[in-house]
């Protein structure tokens, strides 16, 4: 009996005999059968399965979007928003002199005192915050500080056991686009913060994982991509890219300048990473090709015929008896490889060269 040894070359197999190539005639693509003293040393089942083509590499968990939050005034940090914690709109961030500095909604940064008579997107924002919260009452939204809106701001410092005076000063509110995560506190309690000086370093609720790819991985960078994540906690989510980004100062596992640093979304939110230790590690696994529902056997199985015809065959295998028949095949995936051919079926045994 004629060993056979496997050869597994760019991305196809070829199997040689020792002491010369497997000879398939130059007819339709079966071969005579062989006798019972040519039959392999061990056989393997024809499959349908999947075959998957993947990468898994290291990444983090985080969070997207990470900016300081500065003081507007100057005072004392008596009341700060917990690390970890997530807040709202309506909700403190942070107090100074007892004071809460209050989170809302809308894409323009506080920068003026707000008062009757004013004009502008942030008056807009902040009426939209006023009726969402529940003291819109006779209020019309619109880009005017008119006499309902003043109205609305006394309710909402009434609330806040402030002095209802109809004004939001410049320090009273932060304006973010949505609730926010606190990542870090920068101004302890009892510290005293100057205009412009961090009290918080936020980010979105959202949980980001963050990997590195090199560059020739260019192809799994495509925003979009599916992948499985393996979080800290060992449990799996599945997860798109959403683009590559700049490692963020600060940010977990920030990469080299030489790969490429790709962001990715979980599929179920916040509450795919609900729980997770943001301090630990996770990996992403990118699928670079798949085939569904095909016929696969090992890569060893795979006979590099040599002839007019050349080409690719299987030695089918049949109680005492076995014949070679003619395949195509495609990719390779764990072990396996993909084939094809009219006088292949599902459950068929073929021979396998010895290991």
């Amino acid at each position: 009996m004629r060993r056979r040894t496997a050869l597994l070359a760019l991305g196809t197999a070829a199997v040689v005999a020792a002491g010369g190539v497997l000879l398939l005639g130059t007819g339709g693509g079966t071969g005579a059968p062989a006798a019972g003293g040519d039959l392999p040393p061990a056989t393997a089942a024809v499959v349908r399965t999947d075959l998957v083509q993947s990468k898994t590499v290291d990444g983090r968990l985080d969070f997207a979007r990470r900016r300081p939050v500065k003081a507007a005034v100057e005072g004392t940090v008596t009341v700060a928003a917990a690390e970890g914690s997530t807040v709202a709109a309506g909700q403190a961030l942070y107090e100074l002199n007892d004071k809460p500095v209050t989170l809302l909604y809308g894409p323009v940064p506080m920068f003026r005192e707000m008062r009757n008579g004013d004009r502008g997107s942030d008056v807009l924002q902040l009426e939209r915050n006023l009726r969402d919260l529940g003291y819109g009452s006779g209020l019309y939204v619109d880009v005017w500080y008119g006499r309902d809106t003043e109205a609305a701001v006394k309710r909402w410092q009434k609330s806040l056991n402030r002095e209802p005076t109809g004004r939001v000063g410049a320090g009273d509110v932060v304006f973010q686009p949505g609730p926010v995560k606190v990542v870090s506190t920068d101004a302890p309690l009892a510290d005293r913060v100057a205009p412009g000086g961090t009290v918080l370093t936020v980010a979105s609720p959202q949980p980001v994982i963050r990997a590195q790819l090199e560059q020739t991985d260019g192809p799994l960078a495509a925003s979009g991509t599916k992948v499985e994540v393996t979080l800290p906690s060992g449990r799996t989510a599945a997860g798109k890219v959403t683009g590559t980004v700049r490692p963020e100062p600060g940010a977990a596992g920030e990469a080299s300048q030489e790969g490429i640093t790709v962001e990715v979304v979980l599929d179920g939110g916040a509450k795919a990473a609900s729980g997770e230790d943001t301090r630990a590690s996770a990996s992403v696994r990118f699928v670079s090709e798949a085939r569904r529902n095909v016929l696969a056997v090992p890569v060893e199985a795979v006979v590099a015929l040599r002839g007019e015809n050349g080409g690719y065959g299987l030695q089918i295998v049949r109680g005492t008896t076995s014949r070679m028949v003619r395949v195509e095949t495609g990719m390779t995936a764990d072990g396996r490889i993909e084939v094809s051919g009219p006088e292949l079926r599902e459950g068929m045994k073929v021979g396998v060269a010895a290991s």
